[in-house]
């Protein structure tokens, strides 16, 4: 045997180092395949799993008591983001992930429901590790949208880049007090930081102001093109699926101007239900933007169990919600095909189950495909945001 030289010593010790730090990422889905592999398995092919947190995962955005935001509509400083972080949108660009999550202010010292909420905006070049700016780029002013976000604000966006790369944003407008109800709201930029609102994405239809529809959750339909996600056609149409308790259906030639989907009733066609005895029982709502794929359409959304001594799923705790996937027809995305019975994530760890919402949420809002892999990203707890990975098959 020849015994190495110290050149080679120092050489080989270089290396590794190099390729231990550039497999930090990469070893998050090796050690899924292995560690995960009974639970992947037993979900079928059409489904986009596994996804996995990073080792040792920490929120990648947490609320900051030192950020501050001049209010247009309180007319003072406000701490935007000072006591929960959650429910993010994500979008590739310029090499980099950006967040759009949400974020309570302390105006209140009441529970949920009771806070102003505006839109922050991350960046990362790894997925994992965000830099915030320091104000909000998305929130309630004194615009023409103000009677449906003031005092409730603007929250849980979802994002899709169009064909042209202009970003459309879909979010829930909350008026708090002013207003009986959410309403799904419209806007779009052309860099994630100036923003047009339109109202709701119904507008000029009988539907504007909620009119028998759900009125919270939109994701529009995406494609895979040049290794990121972006709008997609069907039938020369764009979609979108929305709604809370149950979901309904729109369809756009421009991505801004959309009409619900009817069915042979003359009301918004129903296209999923709650089922009892499952993960879905007592609520589905809408997630991140569903992927047109080989398969069909995947549907993710965030399923609310019911009383597992009743009608929910008695695996689960009650009220807790976790992420689940729905396969729709790729040429017709009103016909469901199929859907999990089980989670593909849920909350786990200590973060994802403390915070304002107490019984624990996994709650899935922003999904993109960068540098290779899947990177999924959802509200912990109302309070945090967290991350989870997986492999594009």
């Amino acid at each position: 045997m020849i015994a190495p030289t110290p050149r080679l010593l120092l050489c080989a010790i270089a290396i590794f180092a190099i390729n231990s730090q550039a497999a930090d990422t990469n070893s998050v889905i090796s050690n899924a395949l292995s560690s995960n592999s009974a639970s992947s398995n037993s979900l079928p092919d059409w489904a986009l799993v596994p996804f996995v947190r990073p080792q040792n995962a920490q929120p990648v955005v947490s609320p900051d008591t030192n950020s501050v935001f001049d209010c247009p509509m309180r007319k003072m400083p406000i701490h935007w983001e000072a006591r929960h972080t959650f429910n993010p949108a994500s979008v590739s660009k310029d090499g980099k992930i950006y967040l759009l999550y949400r974020a309570e202010d302390d105006s209140s010292k009441g529970g949920i429901g009771s806070l102003t909420s505006r839109l922050g905006l991350a960046a990362s070049t790894d997925g994992i590790h965000f830099i915030k700016e320091p104000k909000p780029i998305f929130y309630p002013a004194d615009d023409n949208q103000k009677d449906w976000e003031w005092f409730g604000g603007c929250e849980d966006p979802r994002i899709t880049e169009g064909p042209d790369g202009t970003y459309y944003l879909t979010y829930s407008q909350y008026p708090r007090g002013t207003r009986s109800s959410w309403r799904v709201g419209l806007a779009s930029s052309k860099d994630l930081h100036t923003w047009i609102k339109y109202g709701s994405p119904f507008t000029g239809t009988k539907y504007e102001d909620n009119h028998g529809l759900q009125r919270k959750s939109a994701a529009i339909v995406n494609e895979i093109k040049d290794g990121k996600l972006v709008a997609a056609k069907i039938n020369g149409k764009y979609w979108m699926y929305f709604g809370e308790g149950c979901v309904n259906l729109a369809t756009s030639d421009d991505l801004i101007h959309w009409v619900p989907v009817e069915g042979s009733n003359g009301k918004p066609l129903e296209v999923m239900h709650t089922r009892r005895f499952f993960p879905d029982s007592n609520l589905d709502e809408i997630g991140p933007c569903p992927v047109l794929t080989d398969k069909g359409i995947i549907v993710f959304y965030n399923a609310k169990n019911g009383n597992p001594t009743k009608d929910g799923d008695p695996s689960l705790a009650g009220g807790v919600y976790t992420g689940m996937q729905a396969l729709y027809d790729a040429k017709d995305p009103t016909k469901l095909i199929a859907r999990l019975d089980h989670p593909f994530i849920k909350p786990e760890l200590p973060w994802e189950k403390s915070g304002q919402y107490k019984q624990g949420t996994t709650f899935i809002e922003g999904l993109t495909l960068f540098h290779g892999k899947w990177f999924l990203y959802y509200g912990c707890a109302d309070t945090f945001v967290g991350t989870a990975i997986a492999p594009v098959k």
